[in-house]
């Protein structure tokens, strides 16, 4: 018998446990380990922080829907991991540690969010908001409202370091759309900054069209942008801003005014799984091989957000490369599957997909990439906008939320999404 560990219960970590769960004979365990006791569709909380959707819709208890499917589940964050040793060490006072030891362990934690590498940045103690987690978008919300009685000007972006830009333009354009539909746009200036060399990059190099159209909708909303941008300090009501050329030099400082800030961070790995000898690069997201598995430790998988994907290109300030709902999809089944084969005797040879397919709320219209694969050059590079993706994005979160609570392993963008917004076609 066989004990799989997972640790985390987001967009990666709780498919991994329903499709286990049903792969797997029932002589082996499946524990789920997470920090908190909920699921949070992350996709959500830019609606969330506009009011657009309340925390009870996108979130879901996690004991019950595992608990009925035969998956134990761990509400206490990992503070060890003995990959030597395979053993998680879990939280609580000097005599209510709890060790949880593994056969086999995923490690699907989403990311540490690095607010402390710019100053005055973050929700906590800081000037900034973000959209990464739904207590961020609900406190967002909160200042939000107060902010409406008297509004004034909001900068929106993502810091040096970020590799996940969709939100930071999904929320620009969200925003954007309530406040027209309050009649307050015109008394908000809003500032896009980012650290991408220019607009519509993603961490991606661009894909398709997709630098033209996004700046083409920034004017067309009114909106004024920073790119090559490097955030140095923030303070109340002001940001510091660099911005360099393209070889990398001063080209202007910046101190933009604000009201209101959402600036996407820096992502890291978790302080548990970083501090493992040789699991990790330097900022702590773990290395894998071609089939998801530790290049140290064979009985450590990892996928999504914290598995370690070199950047795109060199660009004058450092971004990451983003992973995406369908990438960490093929992820988390690739691992699935390697685990069931070795525990029957076979090789390994399911591998994750690098490819990217993203959809992109835009408040009243939306953006679609597919990137195949995601390094360039590519066979397929398509950018397109419509009010079909805003629509498809909804239909999205309900399919997905509704596979939570059903517990089914399904995969979404393969069985549905590609089908809903009209790509297969494209991708063949």
């Amino acid at each position: 018998m066989a004990n799989i560990v997972i640790m985390g219960a987001g967009i990666g970590g709780m498919p991994a446990a329903y499709e286990m769960r049903e792969l797997l004979p029932k002589e082996h365990t499946v524990t789920v380990v997470s920090a908190v006791d909920y699921f949070q569709f992350v996709p959500s909380n830019p609606w969330v922080a506009v009011g657009w959707r309340t925390r009870e819709e996108i979130v879901l208890k996690i004991a019950p829907l595992l608990e009925r499917k035969g998956i134990k589940f761990i509400a206490k964050p990992v503070t060890t991991l003995d990959a030597a040793g395979s053993k998680l060490v879990l939280a609580g006072g000097k005599d209510d540690e709890q060790v949880l030891p593994y056969d086999y362990l995923v490690i699907a934690t989403g990311p540490k969010l690095s607010f402390d590498e710019v100053p005055g940045a973050g929700p906590h103690g800081g000037h900034t908001h973000s959209v990464c987690a739904v207590d961020h978008a609900e406190a967002f919300w909160k200042d939000y409202q107060e902010f409406l009685k008297n509004p004034g000007p909001v900068v929106i972006g993502a810091m040096p370091m970020a590799s996940c830009f969709g939100p930071a333009y999904e929320f620009a354009f969200i925003l954007d759309t309530d406040l027209r539909r309050r009649k307050l746009r015109n008394k908000v200036p809003i500032t896009f900054v980012t650290s991408e060399p220019y607009i519509g990059h993603l961490g991606l190099g661009g894909v398709g069209d997709s630098k033209s159209m996004l700046e083409s909708e920034m004017r067309n909303r009114d909106m004024k942008w920073i790119t090559n941008a490097k955030t140095t300090k923030v303070e109340a009501g002001k940001m510091a801003v660099t911005q360099l050329d393209d070889l990398g030099g001063v080209y202007k400082e910046h101190e933009v005014p604000f009201k209101m800030s959402m600036m996407l961070p820096a992502f890291k790995g978790v302080d548990a799984v970083a501090a493992v000898p040789e699991l990790c690069n330097p900022r702590g997201f773990v290395l894998i091989d071609e089939f998801q598995r530790s290049k140290k430790y064979r009985n450590i998988f990892s996928a999504g957000v914290c598995v370690a994907i070199p950047p795109v290109e060199v660009t004058p300030v450092p971004t990451g490369a983003p992973k995406t709902g369908y990438m960490i999809e093929t992820m988390v089944t690739a691992i699935v599957h390697n685990i069931v084969d070795e525990l029957a005797g076979k090789p390994v040879t399911a591998k994750g997909t690098w490819n990217a397919i993203c959809l992109a709320d835009m408040g009243d219209t939306g953006a679609a990439f597919v990137a195949l694969p995601q390094i360039p050059p590519r066979n397929v590079n398509w950018f397109k906008k419509g009010k079909w993706v805003h629509l498809a994005k909804i239909a999205y979160e309900k399919y997905f939320l509704s596979k939570m609570k059903s517990g089914n392993s399904e995969p979404i963008y393969e069985k549905y999404i590609l089908k809903l917004v009209g790509l297969v076609r494209v991708t063949k």
